[in-house]
This record gives structure tokens, sequence and C-alpha cells, in this order.
């Protein structure tokens, strides 16, 4: 996800209703968690596979025979609004199966309102978890949680699996500590589509929640096992911004490998993470991503668990 509440601070990027069209028409994440946002936007991506746009993060529809399989559900506010929108483009008015690709609200905000019925809700164990618990969205100035026991999800993984859903292979896997310690994508392997969940932003810096597990290092194994899973021809959908390619995720990588050194090497110096941030490690990413001050202090302070200042 992306940081809602900094967006008008430092991303220049933000796209906002129809100036907010990009490839495949997807826009981003709306300005606030709490904002209504735009209008729900659908834009097909194969004739069964749907992105929709103005929940709070993207959300990718697979139509099959027995309803609906959803990754990510957007913000509870949304819910509604989306689901309505989702059921009138679909044709359908079930959700089989829901995957939580991490915790974070843009993306777990349906559970509830598809609770009660018997939809499937797939997620990382460690996602399950979080969902438990009062968990502070700082970025936010908030917490979210804990979702009641019936809208967590009922069916966990640890590492990779696969289902069927109508026609289709979907492969699910884990991210090994990316942006949280509990993310997960999908791939629908007929169709070539891949969704990254949160360890990919599409239209600025992304979150890593360092409070729930995530770090930079991480993101980069988890871009590393993400173009593993994509050939050129890969539609990738990341959770905010617009439609990715291969190559796309190879520049992030390649990005954020750069900024893991540079952090890696400042941390050996002893720095406070204001210092870090005045030394600009990311300043030549600026132009495109917006002002990285939020990005480095977060990506700093990930290190801390896995690294000693003079290590």
């Amino acid at each position: 996800m992306m940081i809602p509440s900094a967006r008008r601070r430092f991303l220049n990027a933000a796209l906002h209703g129809a100036a907010g069209l990009t490839l495949f028409g997807i826009a981003a994440a709306p300005a606030t968690a709490k904002s209504r946002g735009p209008e729900i936007g659908a834009t097909p991506l194969t004739d069964e596979l749907t992105v929709f746009t103005g929940a709070g993060a993207n959300v990718v529809a697979l139509r099959g025979p027995d309803g609906l399989l959803l990754v990510d559900g957007g913000l509870e506010e949304r819910s509604r609004d989306l689901l309505d929108v989702v059921f009138k483009q679909t044709g359908r008015k079930r959700v089989h199966t829901l995957f939580n690709t991490h915790w974070h609200p843009e993306q777990t905000g349906s559970n509830e309102r598809l609770a009660g019925g018997d939809t499937r809700i797939i997620a990382h164990e460690n996602t399950k978890l979080w969902l438990g618990y009062k968990t502070p969205v700082p970025w936010e100035n908030r917490s979210y949680g804990p979702l009641p026991p019936k809208a967590r999800p009922n069916a966990t993984v640890y590492g990779s699996a696969k289902l069927t859903f109508g026609d289709e292979p979907v492969d699910y896997g884990y991210l090994l500590q990316a942006h949280t310690d509990g993310d997960i994508y999908v791939k629908f392997a007929r169709r070539n589509v891949l969704v990254t969940g949160g360890a990919v932003s599409g239209d600025g810096w992304p979150v890593i929640d360092w409070g729930t597990g995530g770090w930079i290092g991480g993101m980069v194994d988890g871009l590393k096992t993400l173009i593993a899973l994509a050939d050129a021809n890969t539609r990738i959908v990341p959770a905010n911004g617009p439609v990715l390619t291969r190559a796309d995720l190879e520049a992030q990588r390649d990005m954020y490998a750069a900024i893991f050194d540079r952090l890696g090497k400042l941390l050996r110096k002893g720095l406070a993470p204001d210092e870090v941030v005045a030394a600009a490690p990311a300043r030549e990413f600026d132009a495109k991503w917006g002002n990285s001050d939020v990005f480095v202090t977060m990506a700093f302070k990930s290190l801390w668990g896995h690294f000693a200042p003079d290590a």
C-alpha cells in the first residue's frame, strides 16, 4: 500500500478522478483513508479478469461458475460501493473466495461484510494473526482491528499453494518479510496475470511496515521472487497504480537494492534516522517517485531488527 496520509506532502504522482486514469484505466488510492475517494472503476484485463479501482487499493476479480474470486477487498468504508460495482460488472452475486494479500485496511476492508456467508478468506498465517489484534497504522495516526473472529482468514498458508477456480489454475505464495511479514502474491497462470499485493506500488513509494515485520531487504527479495514468476508478457497488478511489466519490477528491484546498500552503510556509521534522511540516499529517484523522506525513514528503521550498527 501507499502512505495515504502523506500523499499530498510528498507524492507528486498522485492521481485524482479522471486525471488519475493511467495505463488500463487504473487509478491510485484515495488521498486519505477517511475520504470517500473516487468512483469505483472497472477495467477488464481478460475475458474473466477485471481490476476495480477507487476502493483504496487495486482489487482483482476473477469470474467463475461458483461466483467470484477476489484478490483484496478495499477499505471497509468503500466495501459496499465496491461490491455493488463488482457484482454489477461481473454478473455474479457471490464472492466464493477472497484473498487478503496482507493485513492492511486497504486489503481487508471487505472481510467483515463477506464473512456472514460462506466466503473462503485466504491469507498468510501472519496476516490472520495481525487481524486478531489492535494494530497501529502509524502513517495514518490510528489503529486497525481486531476484526471479529468470523472476519479473519479461515484458510491460511505458510509457503506456497495452488487452487483451481473454474478453469483457472491459481498459484499463491509467501513473500518473506517484504512490506509486512505476511505478504502473499496471487498468480492467474492461464491468463498470465500476477497480483503482487503491497510488496509493489505503482504510483509512489510503498510502505515498509517495519512494525509488523516488513523490511527493505525483504522487499528486494520479494521483487526477485515476483520477477521469477513473470515473463515479458505478464500483466502485473500492484497494490495501487497502473498495471506494470516485468521490466518495471526489474527497475524497482535495482532501485531498492541500491537504497538498501546505502542504508546499510549509513547504519554502520551509527547515524540516526534524521541524519539518514538528510543524507538523501534515494535522491536520484525522487523525480519519479516523489519525496522519499518518509520511505527512507521507514526503510532505515526496518534495518534495526536485522543489523547492528557495528556489524
